[in-house]
């Protein structure tokens, strides 16, 4: 379990006491607000294309937010500065945002004009397109799987911080989080999450900023100190030019090439970024909110890993911190060294962060389960019915909770934000490469997407087992994870199309 340690500043009687009654009152209050403005009614929620893609008539600045919101989770939020907060940790993190604008950049120049060619509903119609029905269910399954599994992570570090700060056991925490979350999901559709993703996005970002402030007040000698300390300890290095295939050191390459072909998966073929795209006016929109996204998400970025230079600061002198982990530093600070008040709303903002991923999350989930796994066996109408896509809602809010609560009970350890991050670079990684063989090849026979499809996943097994045996040093930096997918998937795929669509011989 991440926050397994023997630390005082972790002791039991502490985070029971972490809130005080108006911390929970403020808590309380953004909950219930949260629910209420997420389940209001919204004008064209009534049907499918209401409910899943916002009548296709969210504003732009809207979905630049939602974006933002939908890939800054809780592990954004607690564990990013650990990146820097922990001995040796420093910035060189950032470097892979580089690779998130070129990432986008090919989104908005490859995979955009594929999107709003027609009036899809999922990001996995084109595939059927170009392979047939059941390559777009194929597909489909494996995003569900990710994102069930991923988020379902993420919901386990938001548990932890609530179990931190309320003292309560980890279900109950998770049990909250989800209930509160589901509902206005399930009740508001898309339009309600991406409106409430701009709301939360606001909250965070506004408490990240004040608990930077107060990290900064709280360090003898302030902004100076914290420079001299991240100077002196190396925290502020930024760039690392090795090609950093092996190892657990974040370089130039990894960021750069890795983190392009990342971001690529994650915001060009992964149904909960391009659902969002889905919403907007126009191509035009959602291009300029994709591509505004990438910066801001970059200087996002830098705010937390430069909390995390002045958490090891003030840490560096605090008796019994030896104990603590890169995942618990920002926690542990929210919950100790904060007044009454302050507290509850930076506590409000952790909560801000996940229910802003899980929301979306739980939306798009339910509208690749309907549109792409289930319509074969529902029928249109029963596709085209919002009452499905809400119970398909509730189902992945139990799975998600679920996979949250296994791994409490699995005593996970590893470092939460690599982990979900290579889930999401493999997964994604292999649809890819399956768009990039239909973009490329055009249409194919369904076989050489299945070969595609398996050589992609074959590999990013071989990949997690030769990771879970070898020394840290041998281990391949989950950066590459989504190139080698989509390489070998893509490879895959032109190897089939050779031996298996070749036009037979001319007799004459």
């Amino acid at each position: 379990m991440i926050y397994a340690t023997s630390s005082p500043l972790l002791s039991t009687p502490l985070l029971g006491a972490a809130l005080a009654p108006t911390d929970l009152a403020i808590l309380a209050v953004y909950l219930l607000a949260t629910v209420v403005w997420g389940a209001w009614p919204r004008k064209g929620s009534q049907t499918a294309e209401g409910y899943l893609l916002g009548g296709r008539n969210v504003a732009w600045p809207v979905l630049l937010m939602s974006i933002i919101a939908t890939e800054t989770s809780t592990v954004t939020f607690l564990s990013l500065p650990g990146q820097s907060f922990v001995q040796g940790g420093d910035l060189t993190f950032l470097q892979i945002t580089l690779g998130y604008i070129v990432g986008r950049l090919l989104v908005i120049g490859l995979l955009l004009p594929e999107f709003f060619r027609g009036q899809a509903f999922t990001a996995y119609e084109v595939l059927e397109e170009r392979f047939g029905p059941g390559v777009r269910q194929a597909a489909s399954v494996l995003f569900l799987l990710c994102r069930t599994f991923a988020d379902g992570l993420r919901l386990f570090l938001t548990g932890l911080a609530l179990q931190q700060a309320l003292g309560w056991d980890l279900p109950s925490c998770v049990a909250a989080i989800t209930v509160a979350t589901a509902i206005y999901a399930t009740l508001g559709g898309v339009a309600s999450v991406v409106w409430n993703d701009a709301v939360q996005l606001t909250v965070y970002t506004t408490g990240a900023l004040i608990a930077a402030w107060l990290i900064v007040q709280a360090v003898p000698g302030g902004v100076g100190a914290i420079y001299d300390f991240g100077t002196e300890t190396g925290r502020f290095h930024l760039f690392d030019f090795d090609l950093g295939v092996f190892g657990g050191r974040m370089t130039f390459w990894s960021g750069l090439i890795g983190g392009a072909i990342l971001s690529l998966a994650t915001h060009g073929v992964d149904h909960l970024m391009v659902q969002r795209y889905l919403c907007a006016r126009s191509r035009r929109s959602a291009a300029i909110a994709l591509g505004l996204s990438g910066p801001l998400v970059a200087m996002q970025f830098l705010l937390f890993l430069l909390i995390g230079v002045g958490l090891a600061t003030f840490y560096a002198a605090a008796p019994g911190a030896e104990g603590l982990t890169g995942d618990q530093a920002f926690a542990a600070f929210l919950a100790n060294n904060t007044p009454v008040g302050i507290r509850g709303l930076l506590f409000a903002a952790v909560i801000a962060a996940a229910m802003s991923t899980l929301s979306s999350s739980l939306n798009s989930s339910a509208g690749v389960a309907v549109r792409d796994v289930l319509r074969p066996l529902i029928g249109a109408k029963g596709a085209d019915s919002v009452r499905i896509a809400q119970a398909a809602t509730i189902v992945f809010a139990l799975l998600q909770a679920a996979v949250a609560i296994g791994a409490y009970s699995t005593n996970l350890e590893s470092s939460v934000i690599n982990l979900v991050l290579s889930i999401a670079g493999f997964t994604t990684g292999v649809l890819v490469g399956l768009f990039a063989l239909g973009i490329l090849r055009g249409k194919s026979r369904p076989v050489t997407a299945g070969v595609a499809l398996a050589a992609g996943v074959l590999a990013g097994v071989a990949l997690f087992s030769w990771n879970a045996i070898s020394e840290p040093d041998d281990r391949v930096h989950w950066t590459w994870n989504a190139l080698i997918a989509s390489t070998t998937t893509l490879a895959a795929g032109y190897a089939a199309a050779f031996l298996l669509e070749r036009k037979p011989a001319d007799p004459t």
